[in-house]
């Protein structure tokens, strides 16, 4: 395996992990959340498929997106596996975009969010964008928890 094997590796696992702990979301508990400012469980599964495809475009500009039109935004909320539905196209235009890189291009090329304050190394960017999703899957663990309801195992 070379380098763009291991993060496309590193981007499915963390997704599949992901979608293990989506899917035991009961429908009753999707709007929950811990508190008013916090995302609810279903916007928080939608924040990070959206924020993959954000990243993509990212990628792809090598910077920020100025003028960024969310395929996502005016869609009601409606289940984790619509949500799935909708975004598997992005995902694997995602994942497609990650395995054109060259190992060289993981260093050569920059992203630069500056304006967000960084400019980071297309290899550093694809981490992060799985680190993000990791996180957020943690906080739908703990959700879970504080709802006292059953948690996948995502450790196998």
């Amino acid at each position: 395996m070379n380098t763009i094997d291991f993060l496309v590796l590193n981007l499915k696992e963390t997704r599949r992990r992901s979608i293990t702990v989506w899917q035991t979301i009961s429908v009753d508990k999707l709007n929950w959340k811990p508190d008013e400012k916090a995302m609810t469980c279903l916007e928080m599964v939608r924040h990070v498929l959206e924020s993959e495809y954000y990243y993509y475009l990212a990628i792809e500009n090598r910077g920020s997106v100025k003028d960024f039109h969310s395929p996502f935004e005016k869609r009601p909320y409606i289940s984790i596996e619509d949500e799935l539905d909708f975004a598997d196209s992005y995902h694997k235009q995602f994942l497609r975009s990650v395995r054109s890189f060259s190992n060289e291009d993981l260093a050569a090329i920059k992203i630069d969010r500056s304006d967000v304050g960084y400019v980071r190394s297309l290899g550093d960017m694809l981490m992060r964008i799985a680190y993000h999703e990791a996180v957020h899957t943690g906080q739908l663990l703990d959700y879970l928890r504080t709802m006292e309801v059953e948690r996948p195992n995502i450790w196998d």
